[in-house]
């Protein structure tokens, strides 16, 4: 439409100028010294405007001719960033499905006139990691740093990742306790450093870690509660704690009141209490958990307590046959029960019981320590070498 009014425009002054000069053409006269030159005031006009645009023209060409290599050099450039970000592209694929080679090679190839070097060169660092060449990979990040220094935090992160990822976890380590300083919040920082803590079996420092990663919800409930169980059973079943009964106390004093419930680190937990001879102490403990529930494993490992008051323990024990008189753990520790209390006889009934219902070595190694004390040998060796037979 633009286009269209002006060319009416044009042709109606044309027109116009047309019937002027019809009427009246005029004249120009130039005059230098003796010559002088006349014409038309017409065609003066025309070539007056004809002059008007051979000079613009003229005036536009020597501009862009002057600009013309800046221009080309832009060109050549937008040519090279396009081709750049195709191969970019490419790599960013073929790393995408498992070709290594080729995306290393697309990606460093494109580096050059990339938007993003960085990106570049920390996904060339990944693809050399999986072509087992730690020297590029780390060769990769120095140039993705220098790339761009702002992005320093970043560089870090992936390199602790590919370093994890590579078994070099000392490496790793150190990596990400200083990212960890820098950004206390980071979550997969903190995913990062737990699942490297497990690897490393460094429980001490997983457990220091447990409260943050409960603050920031790094993990759901039950996955915080399965990764402090593993922490505490590990730091449980340490042998630091065999001859130091205070430390160990104060450690499961720092169990959350759930873990405090779980048979199975009552079960380490009163194990190290027996070998300290914190046998009250275990007995108290395996007793409130009997009360509320049946544990096979705790009733076997009550018959290992000697507690003060041994007729006590044997009336509680004897107390949960109402329900489960025939089970062979509860008949092994009561017979055990019975030899702490001098009931020999008692406790020959509740080990020959036992052995009716499921042959166990321990109930035949109790039966030949009994038939030993009791002065007969012969039977003694007997359960004893049947109890072999079981292991």
């Amino acid at each position: 439409m633009k286009y269209l009014f002006s060319f009416f425009a044009i042709i109606f002054i044309a027109v116009s100028a047309g019937l002027l000069a019809h009427d009246d053409s005029g004249y120009v006269l130039f005059g230098r010294g003796y010559n002088t030159l006349e014409m038309s005031l017409s065609l003066f006009l025309v070539l007056l405007i004809l002059s008007y645009i051979f000079g613009y023209l003229l005036v536009r060409f020597i501009y862009r001719s002057w600009g013309m290599p800046d221009k080309l050099k832009q060109w050549r450039v937008s040519q090279q960033s396009n081709k750049a970000r195709k191969s970019s592209l490419q790599g960013l694929i073929n790393l995408s499905q498992g070709q290594w080679k080729k995306a290393e090679r697309q990606l460093t190839r494109a580096v050059k006139y990339s938007d993003m070097p960085l990106l570049n060169y920390l996904s060339a660092a990944k693809a050399a990691q999986k072509l087992d060449s730690p020297e590029r990979r780390d060769h990769y990040l120095s140039l993705a740093h220098k790339s761009m220094p702002d992005a320093d935090f970043s560089v870090k992160l992936t390199q602790a990742e590919l370093q994890f990822a590579h078994g070099q976890n000392e490496q790793a380590l150190a990596t990400l306790v200083h990212l960890h300083s820098l950004s206390p919040k980071h979550t997969h920082i903190m995913v990062l450093l737990s699942k490297l803590y497990q690897q490393l079996n460094s429980w001490e420092d997983l457990r220091k870690l447990l409260p943050e990663l409960q603050k920031n919800k790094v993990y759901n409930n039950k996955e915080l509660l399965e990764l402090e169980k593993q922490t505490y059973k590990a730091l449980l079943e340490d042998a630091k704690w065999n001859s130091d009964a205070n430390k160990l106390q104060l450690l499961w004093q720092k169990l959350s009141r759930d873990l405090k419930k779980d048979t199975q680190l009552i079960e380490i937990y009163c194990h190290k209490l027996i070998q300290l001879k914190l046998n009250d102490e275990a007995e108290l403990i395996i007793r409130n958990v009997l009360k509320k529930e049946w544990q096979p494993e705790l009733v076997k490992l009550y018959g290992l307590v000697k507690s003060s008051q041994v007729e006590k323990q044997l009336t509680f024990a004897e107390s949960l046959s109402r329900d489960h008189d025939n089970h062979p753990l509860l008949l092994l520790t009561l017979g055990r029960l019975c030899m702490y209390n001098d009931l020999w006889g008692k406790a020959r009934a509740y080990l020959e019981a036992s052995i009716g219902n499921k042959e166990l070595p321990e109930t035949y190694k109790e039966l030949g320590l009994l038939m030993e004390y009791l002065n007969e040998p012969q039977l003694a060796a007997e359960y004893f070498k049947k109890g072999l037979f079981l292991n």
